[in-house]
């Protein structure tokens, strides 16, 4: 995805915004062809969202913090890389989410560092069910992790608004920009998001209930902005 920033003129009350959705399909391959997202990519400014995603707000932001950084993102939501069973993933190193990442050229040698290392790390992660032991064989976070660190690229952390996981994620300042779930949208939140876009809203606080599929409103913060 490409965006073409406007162009004001006095001729056009509203100005739009054109998006470009390049869509690659795949035979084979599985997660790995995240890896590849860079080279396949025909833009310079690209937006990789995955399929569970719904956007809901202006993302200009996230592009022009890729146009700064070569890659801009957010923190997974269990952010430690070492749940995985490869021992490079180690100490505090960071898990990033990869279902949402902006980016340019610049992050080139973190996609072919990802491509690289994605056959080589162990990404099988043993997890907790009920009192048993249970098994995930197949990631690609873990790859991406060990490449941002074999890189030393930094990459833009954006807030977790931008790739917002209702299943962990239960309380939230403001509006939603990516929501990332296969669950629907509440309706109440999807009216929370309209109020709290809007250009002067006070930015407020809510808890999440996707069990009752609503919001609860707690605070009022920040300012006028």
């Amino acid at each position: 995805m490409k965006k073409h920033s406007s162009v004001q003129s006095p001729q056009f009350e509203n100005i739009i915004l054109i998006f470009l959705i390049h869509i690659e399909r795949f035979e084979a391959g599985g997660k790995i062809n995240k890896t590849r997202i860079c080279e396949l990519s025909p833009f310079e400014q690209t937006a990789f969202l995955d399929n569970d995603t719904v956007v809901m707000g202006n993302l200009d932001y996230g592009f022009e913090k890729a146009g700064q950084f070569g890659l801009s993102c957010v923190i997974n939501e269990c952010p430690w890389a070492r749940r995985y069973s490869d021992p490079r993933l180690s100490g505090d190193m960071i898990e990033y989410n990869s279902g949402v990442l902006f980016f340019t050229r610049k992050a080139k040698l973190v996609f072919d560092a990802w491509e690289k290392l994605f056959p080589t790390t162990d990404a099988s992660i043993v997890h907790l069910k009920g009192n048993k032991n249970c098994l995930m064989p197949v990631a690609d976070q873990e790859s991406l992790a060990l490449a941002l660190e074999q890189t030393g690229f930094q990459p833009f952390i954006l807030p977790y608004n931008w790739n917002f996981r209702p299943s962990w994620h239960r309380s939230l300042f403001g509006p939603i920009k990516i929501w990332h779930s296969y669950y629907d949208i509440p309706e109440e939140l999807l009216d929370w998001n309209k109020e709290q876009s809007a250009k002067n809203a006070v930015i407020r606080f809510c808890l999440l209930d996707m069990n009752a599929k609503n919001i609860s409103q707690k605070d009022l913060v920040g300012s006028s902005r």
